[in-house]
């Protein structure tokens, strides 16, 4: 049989099968699933479109209006979880430069280092400095949150302030970010807004920081002051010790303990403050496998922190339909990404599945520029946070990462998904960091 048989013999089998009955069942059943998952993507993409054009012509950052008693600061321990990262002396020699009254503060550097040098480092860094010291344990359980609770026993403050060891605070950061607490013993955190180091190194930065800045330039801003709801992010924020012991403290293993946190004191009945004009760096992933084990990290932290808490968040009394409708928006941010592998999927059976027939190429050309139009609402909200941060010229490279590692992401962030929901192991990936790279 030559090759020109074979192809015929092929060429009639698919369309035997692409007429049978079975084939065509499937078709609908993929068609159909795939016109409504793009109908919910169009949703979601107009609520993106949205906050980016409010937030782009109708914001203006707010000013903090929470002043400090100069007579009755709270103590403050400042709290650096780190892991065989060096910079975590450069952030704890920022926090030594603050302004705050210098009896009124210590630093705890918690050392789960497995690196003796790096160990040295920071033994050697607390003994030049009286208010810092370094927590080291036995054995890393845990993860970060473990790191933060073996802290807390050793801890003197009232306030804590927790950094990642990237983070490097302004001289007056301390002030700002616990003014707010004198209010009401109901605010239990503050959150202070992130922005970054080397945003625009490479793609793969300039994704990562565009990412973080829809949720610190648009989201966050937008949840607050239309809600008075917020979430802390893992850095730059300041926790009431009393609240925080009264809760049980961080959930050990945690992958995302901010976020699990932060729902835990939302459907307690307590409040969050965002601080829109304390702002504070740090670094973002610069490599592709850092960034891909970041967002799967985080995916499979966030949705396992609404599985543990979002029954409760429903339930809760002290919230209203308002603030619970905000408080699930901010956590559909992931879910966006199985969105648009499930439209991926059933978009690709339903074409193979379709009855066969002349490809119509500007037919497909069409239809394909369209609903990626039409879906590009979280598009739209980047290149808007980009403008926010004075950063637009960068928009057309921003538009590369997403169509190039973005792409790749959607599989980690899936992948992260599906783990959380399952309830499956996950490891801790550490980062690369600029800042390790500096000798101290």
């Amino acid at each position: 049989m030559d090759i020109a048989q074979t192809w015929f013999q092929i060429k009639q089998t698919a369309i035997t099968l692409g007429n049978s009955k079975f084939t065509q069942f499937w078709h609908t059943i993929f068609d159909s699933t795939f016109n409504f998952l793009l109908i919910i993507a169009i949703v979601v993409s107009a609520i993106y479109l949205y906050i980016g054009i409010r937030m782009l012509f109708f914001y203006k950052k707010r000013s903090n209006t929470y002043t400090v008693n100069e007579e009755n600061l709270p103590f403050v321990t400042v709290q650096i979880p780190t892991y065989n990262e060096p910079a975590a002396i450069q952030c704890a020699q920022r926090c030594l430069e603050n302004d705050y009254p210098k009896d009124r503060y210590e630093i705890l550097i918690g050392d789960d280092s497995k690196d003796p040098e790096v160990s040295k480092l920071l033994k050697d860094f607390s003994a030049l400095h009286e208010n810092v010291k370094v927590i080291k344990r036995k054995e890393n359980i845990g993860y970060k949150a473990g790191n933060l609770n073996n802290m807390l026993k050793y801890s003197k403050g009232d306030i804590l302030v927790l950094f990642d060891s990237d983070f490097l605070p302004p001289k007056d950061f301390l002030r700002k970010i616990v003014a707010p607490f004198s209010k009401s013993e109901k605010i239990a955190a503050v959150q202070a807004r992130w922005t970054f180091i080397k945003p625009n190194k490479n793609l793969v930065s300039l994704l990562s920081s565009t990412i973080l800045s829809v949720i610190h330039n648009l989201v966050l801003p937008l949840i607050y002051r239309k809600s008075r709801t917020t979430f802390i992010c893992g850095s730059a924020e300041a926790i009431r010790r009393s609240t925080l012991e009264k809760l049980g403290g961080w959930k050990n293993g945690s992958f995302t303990e901010d976020i699990d946190y932060s729902l835990r004191m939302l459907k307690n009945g307590y409040k969050i403050v965002y601080l829109e004009d304390l702002e504070c760096k740090g670094e973002v992933p610069y490599t592709a496998k850092d960034f891909y084990k970041q967002q799967m990290r985080w995916a499979y932290g966030v949705i396992r922190a609404y599985i543990d808490h979002g029954l409760g968040i429903f339930q809760a009394e002290s919230l209203r339909l308002k603030d619970k409708t905000f408080i699930f928006f901010f956590g559909s941010g992931y879910w966006i990404s199985f969105l648009l592998v499930a439209l991926f999927i059933t978009g690709f059976i339903s074409f193979i599945t379709h009855r066969p027939e002349p490809l119509n190429i500007s037919e497909f050309m069409y239809y394909t520029t369209r609903n990626i139009i039409v879906t590009s609402g979280l598009i739209f909200a980047s290149a808007a946070a980009l403008v926010k941060k004075n950063n637009f010229k960068k928009a057309g490279y921003m538009v590369i990462a997403s169509f190039s590692y973005g792409l790749v992401v959607l599989y980690y962030v899936n992948k992260g998904i599906f783990k959380a929901i399952f309830n499956k192991p996950m490891q801790w990936h550490m980062l690369r960091k600029e800042g390790n790279k500096v000798k101290v």
